[in-house]
């Protein structure tokens, strides 16, 4: 079994950054996958970023490149997400998710595809 705690949400300002953080606990070895997801009012769950933990690949949605960075420590067993450059259109629930990398498709960063997930924590961007 895997468990999943996010943090690190809160309010910023447009243009500035927040890091998250997904504690992991349980059965994550090196072979699964961590992936960000987030959830705006009134919309669809979706994907933001991914790493796969046997190789360090990462992969991230258009709307973020460039802004968000995807990464680990392997001695916290936590996965980050550092958000630079917010904007407004960033705000939503940020959840991590775990999924074992045997027959996932990482690029599509599709939700439906993973099993575990975290709570949730809310990222707001507003002046």
């Amino acid at each position: 079994q895997v468990q999943l705690v996010e943090s690190g949400g809160g309010l910023v300002q447009p243009g500035g950054s927040l890091r998250l953080s997904c504690a992991a606990s349980g059965d994550i070895l090196d072979y699964y996958a961590i992936g960000w997801f987030r959830q705006a009012p009134g919309k669809e769950r979706e994907g933001v970023s991914c790493i796969s933990l046997s190789d360090d690949s990462t992969y991230y949605a258009d709307s973020v490149k460039g802004r968000f960075t995807v990464s680990r420590d392997n001695a916290k067993n936590t996965v980050y997400l550092q958000m630079n450059s917010l904007k407004p259109e960033d705000t939503a629930v940020y959840y991590c998710a775990a999924e074992l990398l045997y027959g996932l498709y990482l690029e599509t960063l599709d939700p439906s595809e993973y099993r575990y997930w975290g709570q949730g924590t809310q990222v707001t961007v507003s002046s």
